[in-house]
């Protein structure tokens, strides 16, 4: 059997921390609690972090020995027992890393987690609390007056708010990355692995092999992209020292997992954002790009599919698509000492040459591959020169760029003024977004592990055939990306994400072969659910740059949004604003602090007395570069080479250099997904098991009355849904408002959008005025706790709808002819009662034989046997088992004419 590759799974899950009054121990192991590791970290050093890794994996019984030898032998007295050597710190998950700012160290620890997702078996967790331990003991402690401060700002980052981490999955890489790694060549493996073995610190990793004649699981690990690592800077003093599974390495963002049920067909959809940690910041205070290309409020968004009826890369079937928002690559900033709250828009420096914007898309043709796409959402059209100010800019980079690039590979731009068209009668924003959809999923293709399915070339989609990105033998593979734009990238950046995400989503249906067309409508049970889960990512997105939550949504785009949202936008500009002007400041001072771009110096000014961090931030201020970029060649050496593909994803020996590859046994804990995922070692309960509460399309969307399609496709009306997507569905009465707004007649041609421009600022332009819309008032509530006044304006009179008005009370006349009627149904439609108990009894033996055990008649104890199963079912359960680990049987000349005769009669 040829060795296959599989994801290197980190063995310390589980940490312990003992001290003494001169050391700590942290004991790690892995969930099985049958391989440990132990550092030794020195307290008796004040300033300075001595840890010493034996690099050696204990039994649990060398470990117990281990420390009854410690706690003995750091006893005051011997023999004494009152007073323990080792005592129990602290329970963890995870090391996110080490810390120092005026005294000694800290060391921060992951105490409690939540699984957050799960992708083909690899947990995805979130973090929930931490604990900042001060390593030095309190003899050599040297004290200083200003350590206290600093270790405020530094907590200010809320380690508990969407930052994750996975001990098997590479979340800093996209799926596409990560599963072409797993590809490559057996041939290159077996080099790397003979490599790793001479570098290797670890003379246990490899034991026993030999044994079984060299054959195993390669292992890979691969070097996480430093881009999206928000800890790197906390593991850069330990990652040269200690062994490669005390290194957790976390990214911040969002992570969201949907269940979407196609008749009982189980299909996750999953959200995972990541934050640039490079030029990171609040709104107003982080604008542009950095003099490395860095953007701020840069987001990759990837959105993953795949069955999870089958738990394995290599058998199950996964597709994902990838896109990114990120700030105008320009110098420019707004100064907000004014207090204005439409700061105006600022160019820094001159950039004829487009250096910056050229770093920049470097770093995305080396990442993603080409085309790059822009979608500028910016407006173009103002009586005061604001936003276009970046619009010319961005176009003049862009034009500059172009000429030096081969057209096949040229970036394309497409500016579209979303906030114009909002405001326009006639235009139907979505619409038009959904056109733009359309070409750009085309041009960049995405990515689907498995190749086209036999109805699809069959019967191939026209659409289908127009699709670009790159198409191996394994499936294709997403060439280039979207980026999308606005001033702030919140409100419009996630509306247009979401249409692009959208089309995507069919498109990836469709690949794995759960839909027929390439396409997906509004008000379908799948396109809710996507729906909540963007609003989510964007919720979470505003909050970390902005600090609020989203002011303009899709159902603002859509015009259905309830009378009850404009007070919430209202609510959730004054939130910006205030974040804004009171608060974005200490934020800025705590993920500078916290990323490690400002380092605390005796003799230096302190980071609270700092006039600005620009100089932080932009490294070519405080020295020349010897080293000067061509202005023509702009791009890194071999990207250009290998486009459209990404050179990331490139086998060449520069990104074999990035991969750590070793050699398993079959079943080996380091790369057994089955294991890692059922756990079988240990005792089940039900919280743990069922702690991922993911919605779930047929319960949270799908009608809960019977006789309606359970496809998540169905187009279904809003009072269908068992879930409203139009408001808070916690509170009732506006439920009820909404389902009648959304009901109505289409609006007027006189009704007028609501303006977007509140994304970006909290005041308007006068041209921006009055534009609200008509919907915003359908019912006249008097009191929001008061249900019967509700019910008064919402239901409408029996004289309104029927004409008449019904009696209170019917007469006894009309009494006694309901009453003979009902007699007369139920002498008609009366069972009999034999015939009854026979059917049911001749049913339940054709099921299952029921006999009875007490000798009492009242009693309804029975002794059950279990129904037999034919040769038949058997072997095609054991077909299924078969399937599912990825051995398929050959069809026979029956399967074959079985599927002719079915693609004839449904299709032909």
């Amino acid at each position: 059997m040829p060795a296959a590759a599989a994801p290197l799974i980190s063995c310390v899950q589980k940490l312990v921390l003992y001290e003494t009054r001169a050391r700590f121990f942290l004991v790690g192991s892995n969930p099985a609690e049958t391989k440990y590791r132990v550092l030794k970290i020195d307290r008796t050093e004040p300033k300075d972090l001595v840890i010493i890794d034996d690099k050696h994996v204990y039994t649990q019984q060398e470990v117990r020995e281990l420390l009854g030898r410690l706690d003995l032998g750091n006893r005051t007295k011997i023999g004494q027992k009152g007073s323990s050597g080792l005592s129990r710190a602290v329970s963890a998950f995870g090391v996110v890393g080490f810390v120092r700012f005026l005294e000694g160290y800290y060391i921060v620890l992951i105490t409690k987690r939540r699984k957050m997702a799960d992708i083909g078996g690899h947990a995805i967790y979130k973090i929930e609390d931490t604990n900042m331990i001060y390593i030095p003991n309190d003899s050599v402690r040297v004290t200083h007056p200003d350590e206290a401060r600093y270790l405020r700002i530094f907590q200010n980052v809320d380690l508990s708010s969407n930052f994750y981490f996975s001990y098997s999955y590479d979340l800093s890489h996209s799926l596409q990355y990560n599963l072409t790694v797993l590809r490559m060549p057996l041939e290159i493996l077996k080099t790397e692995t003979s490599q790793t073995r001479q570098e290797s610190f670890d003379i246990f990793e490899d034991e026993g092999l030999s044994a079984q004649g060299g054959s195993g699981v390669f292992g890979i690990c691969s070097k996480p992209y430093e881009k999206y690592v928000w800890n790197g800077k906390l593991l850069e003093a330990v990652k040269n020292t200690v062994h490669r599974d005390w290194l957790l390495y976390i990214i911040h963002g969002f992570c969201g997992q949907s269940k979407l049920l196609i008749y009982g067909r189980p299909i996750y959809v999953t959200l995972i954002a990541r934050r640039s940690s490079k030029f990171a910041g609040t709104r107003f205070l982080k604008r542009g790009a950095n003099c490395e290309g860095d953007v701020a409020n840069e987001v990759e968004t990837e959105q993953i599919l795949y069955d999870a009826s089958v738990m394995s890369f290599s058998a199950g079937s996964y597709s994902s698509y990838v896109q990114v928002r990120g700030s105008v690559p320009l110098y420019w900033s707004q100064d907000i000492s004014t207090m204005m709250p439409k700061p105006p828009i600022t160019l820094d420096q001159a950039d004829p040459f487009a250096h910056v914007a050229a770093l920049h898309f470097d770093q995305m043709l080396q990442r993603f591959g080409s085309p790059i796409i822009i979608l500028n959402l910016v407006k173009e059209r103002e009586k005061r020169k604001h936003e276009r100010i970046l619009s010319e800019e961005l176009v003049a980079a862009v034009t500059y760029l172009n000429q030096f690039l081969p057209p096949e590979h040229a970036i394309i731009y497409i500016p579209w003024d979303m906030a114009k068209y909002t405001k326009s009668k006639l235009c139907n924003v979505l619409d038009r977004l959904n056109v733009i959809a359309e070409s750009v999923v085309k041009k960049t293709g995405f990515f689907v592990n498995r190749p086209d399915s036999y109805c699809s070339i069959l019967r191939p989609d026209e659409k289908w055939n127009e699709l670009g990105g790159c198409v191996v033998s394994t499936g294709r593979l997403q060439t280039g990306v979207l980026r999308t734009n606005c001033v702030d990238c919140l409100d419009r950046t996630n509306t247009a994400q979401f249409m692009v995400g959208k089309c995507a989503l069919a498109y990836q249906l469709y690949s794995l072969g759960l839909i027929d067309k390439p396409n997906l409508q509004f008000d379908t049970d799948a396109v809710r659910l996507f729906e909540e889960l963007y609003e989510d990512h964007g919720d979470t997105l505003s909050l970390q740059y902005g600090g609020s939550q989203l002011v303009h949504r899709v159902k603002t785009y859509r015009k259905i949004a309830p009378w009850t949202q404009h007070s919430k936008d209202i609510m959730q500009t004054l939130s910006r604003y205030y974040s804004n002007a009171f608060s974005d400041a200490d934020r800025q001072d705590s993920i500078n602090l916290f990323l490690g771009v400002f380092k605390p110096t005796e003799g230096k000014p302190h980071l609270w007395e700092l006039p600005t961090d620009f100089y932080l931030h932009h490294k070519n201020t405080l020295g020349l570069s010897q080293t000067r970029r061509s202005y023509t060649y702009w791009w890194t050496t071999d990207v250009l080479k290998h486009l459209p593909l990404p050179f990331d994803e490139v086998t060449c020996a520069e990104n074999r250099r990035k991969l750590t590859v070793k050699k398993f046994h079959k079943y080996e804990e380091e790369i057994d997904i089955h294991n890692e995922f059922f756990r079988p070692y240990e005792l089940s309960s039900f919280d743990e098991t069922f702690c991922l509460a993911m919605t779930n399309s047929t319960r949270d969307f799908m009608p809960k009355n019977m006789g309606i399609d359970p496809s998540p496709f169905t187009v279904r009306k809003p009072d269908e849904t068992g879930k409203s997507v139009l408001g808070n569905k916690s509170n009732r009465e506006e439920t009820v408002l909404q389902r009648k707004t959304a009901a109505s007649a289409p609006p007027p041609p006189s009704e007028e959008a609501v303006s977007s421009s509140s994304e970006d600022d909290s005041g308007t332009d006068k041209e921006d005025e009055g534009a609200v819309s008509q919907r915003s008032t359908p019912v006249k509530v008097t009191d929001t706790g008061d249900n019967t006044k509700i019910t008064e304006n919402v239901v409408q009179s029996t004289k309104d709808v029927y004409g008449v008005n019904l009696s209170d009370v019917p007469s006894e006349d009309d009494l006694t002819i309901y009453t003979r009627f009902v007699q007369l149904g139920q002498s008609q439609h009366k069972p009999d009662k034999s015939s009854q108990q026979f059917c049911s009894k001749l049913h339940l033996d054709r099921v299952i034989n029921l006999i009875p055990i007490s000798s009492f008649s009242q009693d309804n104890i029975y002794e059950v046997q279990p129904p037999r199963a034919d040769r038949k079912s058997i072997e095609i359960f054991h077909a299924h088992i078969q399937a599912g680990k990825g051995n398929m049987q050959p069809l026979g000349k029956e399967d074959f004419f079985m599927y002719r005769e079915y693609i004839r009669n449904r299709y032909l």
